[in-house]
């Protein structure tokens, strides 16, 4: 059974996270780029701390959660075992668990509304802790898609840095399930370089490659490392 049809074990987890990050530097060199511009975000979501634990021992240190909760439940411990572990929010982002994502998490990809940005920027700085952020652009325009339009990204970008004083590096992205990724990513790409934003998160397990191709610093992949889902229990 490969590893779309059920959960890696820690020795197959190793192998995976070794084909990824060839896949990266071979997608890099044919884009004429250095492999080390692009970090591999290993997309931990439902998958155990145990799991975690099989990836950090295989060298991995950046992993992405979609929920706060999920969050605080598996990676404090991990972060005081493994002090230089970089954890990424990439999933949306209530304004009540604010407080909470400042605290915990390294870098924050779901910036999307202004409501949002006030209240990080508040617990920034109670906190004295400022998380990196990333303005996620819904570059397909998808009603149900949390993000702000692209027509509205530079305008967002400015009212976060001039008004907030946020910490603002970058953009993200998550295009259309049925389209073809390529000019989603080349429309954050562009957008990311007129608001002067060196990152640019977009690509997942099924285009990380393109995405790399087309200018991603940074690429999200989840299933390609550790496999399908856990089913939840009934």
């Amino acid at each position: 059974m490969g590893t779309e049809e059920r959960e890696a074990s820690p020795e197959r987890l190793a192998r995976n996270l070794a084909a990824v990050r060839e896949k990266i530097s071979a997608a890099a060199r044919l884009a004429k780029r250095d492999p080390a511009e692009v970090t591999l975000v290993a997309v931990s979501k439902t998958h155990g701390e145990d799991l975690v634990a099989a990836a950090l021992a295989a060298g991995q240190r950046v992993f992405g959660e979609n929920r706060v909760q999920e969050a605080q439940a598996k990676f404090p411990s991990l972060k005081q075992r493994f002090p230089d572990l970089e954890l990424h929010l990439i999933g949306p982002l209530q304004t009540n668990k604010a407080a909470d994502a400042v605290a915990l998490f390294d870098v924050i990809q779901s910036l999307d509304r202004p409501k949002l940005a006030r209240a990080l920027a508040k617990e920034m700085a109670k906190q004295g802790r400022r998380p990196n952020c990333l303005v996620q652009v819904n570059t397909g325009e998808e009603p149900q898609k949390a993000g702000v339009a692209p027509a509205e990204a530079e305008d967002f970008v400015a009212f976060c840095r001039g008004e907030l004083d946020l910490p603002l590096g970058g953009l993200m992205c998550i295009p259309p399930a049925e389209e073809d990724p390529a000019p989603h990513f080349a429309l954050l790409r562009r957008l990311a370089e007129r608001c002067g934003l060196p990152l640019v998160s977009m690509g997942m397990s099924g285009d990380f490659e393109t995405a790399v191709e087309l200018g991603a610093t940074h690429v999200r992949v989840g299933t390609a490392i550790f496999g399908a889902r856990p089913k939840p229990a009934p």
